[in-house]
């Protein structure tokens, strides 16, 4: 097993994960934030989010060697496999969304605040389980790509997650931490990904397309009818696409500058 690359990965993702605080810092100058800007910060991040899914993970999936998990099969099967994974756990357990309200198996034990937790952790988890098992490729760039990238949409979704909570009564400090607290689930995502496909490499093409698949699935059943429920979804369109497209050009950007540095 190749500890320094499971740190390694494990390190990354948790730098991501904690500009998920970077993006709540508004909560301390700002008391409220409009709709619509909301909307368009998770339109970005959606946007961010699909094109690592296709570019940083699908792409090279596809580009494998069979025996390291690669070819249309097996990255079928893991898109869709990764997508009723997290499918099951959204219906199953308790929580809450800001516009659709409560879901899963919600207990009335369960406060408020663990329910929004909760809703945040079951997105979250996919981008640390993609990071890692990026790193799984034993090319450090790839796995700083998507590290870079999962981390520039944790800003806005900082933001996106800690604004409301101030908004439903809570205090400053307390919505800063709870935004804070959801990014620390990647670093756990990202240690089981890339444990899992160091320890064993035919896993690799096939956990890079589960964690595109989550991520998809997270995109299109939650972050996007959110977003869509108002009237600013020609605004959040346009959002996604420029989130798409900026996270497309560093893609092939930043893979090629980090090679000459590293």
């Amino acid at each position: 097993m190749d500890w320094w690359i499971i740190l390694i990965g494990t390190l990354a993702s948790l730098c991501a994960g904690l500009a998920t605080a970077l993006g709540a810092l508004p909560v301390f100058f700002k008391k409220s934030i409009s709709d619509k800007t909301l909307d368009l910060l998770l339109g970005f991040a959606a946007g961010v989010m699909l094109a690592a899914s296709a570019f940083s993970l699908l792409v090279p999936a596809l580009e494998l060697d069979p025996s390291l998990g690669g070819g249309v099969w097996i990255v079928s099967a893991g898109v869709l496999v990764g997508a009723v994974f997290i499918a099951v756990i959204d219906k199953w357990a308790p929580h809450k969304h800001f516009v659709s309200g409560p879901e899963g198996k919600v207990s009335k034990r369960l406060a408020a605040t663990w329910l929004f937790i909760i809703a945040i952790t079951i997105h979250n988890f996919p981008e640390g389980l993609a990071v890692g098992v990026s790193f799984g490729t034993d090319e450090l760039t790839a796995g700083l790509v998507i590290a870079i990238a999962i981390g520039l949409q944790n800003i806005p979704e900082g933001t996106a997650v800690a604004m409301p909570l101030l908004r439903e009564g809570y205090s400053r400090k307390k919505a800063f931490l709870i935004a804070a607290f959801t990014g620390l689930v990647e670093p756990i995502g990202a240690f089981l990904g890339v444990a899992a496909v160091s320890v064993t490499k035919f896993l690799l093409g096939f956990g890079m397309a589960f964690a595109a698949g989550a991520m998809i699935f997270v995109v299109a059943d939650e972050i996007i009818p959110e977003t869509h429920g108002k009237k600013y979804s020609r605004q959040v369109t346009f959002g996604i696409i420029a989130g798409f497209v900026i996270m497309m050009f560093l893609d092939n950007f930043l893979e090629p500058f980090l090679d000459k540095i590293i």
